[in-house]
């Protein structure tokens, strides 16, 4: 036990002295932070795990390597995703996971199943790692919802709904390879959609260094000119030149503050995509609603990264607002049918599904990717087509047909 206790506190050292030497305070106190979280619930479960101390060890190792490597981020090929950046992501989730054991065991108790978190987080590492492929219905009606809500999703009509495909938070790095996101840019071209439509954090630290990579991801794209638009998302903001130049490789109009008119063959629809701000939203969207005025009789549909930002959209001001940023709430019971997550239960953010607030509703998805949290546990990652019903709600709104 002393050889891992004196092992755990030289990674801890190793890894925060090189943060600050190599890419400064910053990163230097992200990564103390988290790995001394990691380190006290690790050394407080080592004791549960002693007969297989050298596998725990093994593992813990990798969560160190990973930070390490981080000092000096850049895509790296299966290999390195194999034998270190999944499986520490993986035990960091479950380690974190795991503290409430792991208090107990260092105040002596031999807690019930202590295996239980890294059986949970293994199935994170599932949802993170797949895609669930879904068609979801949205119905905008018109109808005043006080406050805001969780709905329903809605039910398909008699008109031909717009069809559209979003690709949120993808965060091309360690669990977004360039081939796996370019599979999906693939598939959402398969599914012939009038519009896909891009609502940022595109990158995480690993990616940021060359625009080539999400270019190559999201080339497929290209096979969609005047269809495929995205907003940009707070990650966006730490290399904006890379983001906008690989979008422009891979044919896809960012729309910063910026609106733009477009005829699909549900009728005309107006997209409006706001930047992100990390303060004083509500004077952004007044600034921009100000500087973009409804075109009348067409569908507005509205990119907005952070669906905090929601409730500074006066009402009317845009029938479907799409949203990120979330990752779906990341730590839930989606799987069990239970729509809360642990985001829904500790703040008022919405995190997942369609929203409602006066005539404007929302769509939060649940993202492509994640960053952040090592892993989504409950909260699989979500892969769909749009159906947007709207007839009735422009005077008639949408196409005869299924």
């Amino acid at each position: 036990m002393h050889w891992f206790s004196a092992l755990s506190l030289g990674g801890l050292v190793l890894v925060v002295g090189a943060a600050r030497l190599l890419r400064g305070r910053l990163f230097a106190t992200f990564a103390f932070v988290i790995l001394s979280v990691f380190t006290l619930s690790s050394l407080g479960m080592a004791e549960t795990f002693s007969p297989w101390l050298g596998v725990y060890a093994f593992f813990a190792c990798t969560v160190y390597v990973h930070f390490l490597m981080l000092t000096r981020p850049r895509m790296r090929g299966l290999a390195y995703r194999l034998l270190v950046s999944l499986p520490a992501s993986w035990f960091a989730a479950a380690t974190l996971l795991a503290w409430p054991w792991a208090l107990l065991s260092s105040l002596g108790f031999h807690p019930w199943v202590p295996w239980l978190p890294y059986v949970v987080a293994l199935g994170g590492a599932l949802d993170s790692l797949l895609t669930r492929q879904e068609v979801v219905d949205v119905s905008l009606d018109g109808t005043h919802v006080d406050g805001l809500r969780r709905i329903a999703r809605g039910e398909a009509g008699p008109a031909r709904a717009l069809q559209v495909v979003q690709i949120t938070d993808p965060h091309l790095g360690p669990f977004m390879s360039v081939g796996r996101l370019r599979k999906i840019a693939e598939r959402a071209v398969e599914r012939k959609p009038d519009l896909v439509l891009l609502t940022g954090d595109f990158l995480t630290m690993e990616s940021q260094g060359d625009a080539r990579y999400l270019a190559e991801a999201l080339a497929p794209l290209a096979a969609l000119p005047g269809r495929v638009f995205a907003c940009r998302g707070n990650h966006d903001l730490e290399c904006p030149d890379i983001v906008a130049e690989a979008l422009a490789r891979a044919k896809v109009r960012l729309l910063v503050d910026e609106s733009v008119t477009v005829e699909t063959p549900a009728g005309p629809v107006e997209i409006l995509g706001f930047d992100f701000h990390f303060r004083r939203r509500e004077e952004h969207i007044a600034r921009v609603l100000a500087a973009h005025p409804r075109v009348e009789g067409h569908l507005r549909v509205a990119l907005l990264h952070d669906p905090g930002a929601f409730r500074h959209v006066p009402d009317g001001a845009a029938d479907l607002v799409l949203s990120g940023h979330t990752h779906g709430g990341q730590v839930g019971l989606l799987w069990l049918g239970v729509p809360g997550t642990v985001l829904s239960a500790l703040t008022r953010l919405p995190d997942h599904g369609l929203w409602a607030s006066g005539k404007n509703r929302l769509y939060v998805h649940r993202g492509t990717g994640h960053y952040g949290f090592p892993l989504r546990v409950g909260v699989p990652a979500e892969e769909s087509l749009l159906r947007v019903h709207f007839a009735g709600l422009l005077g008639g709104g949408g196409l005869p047909g299924t």
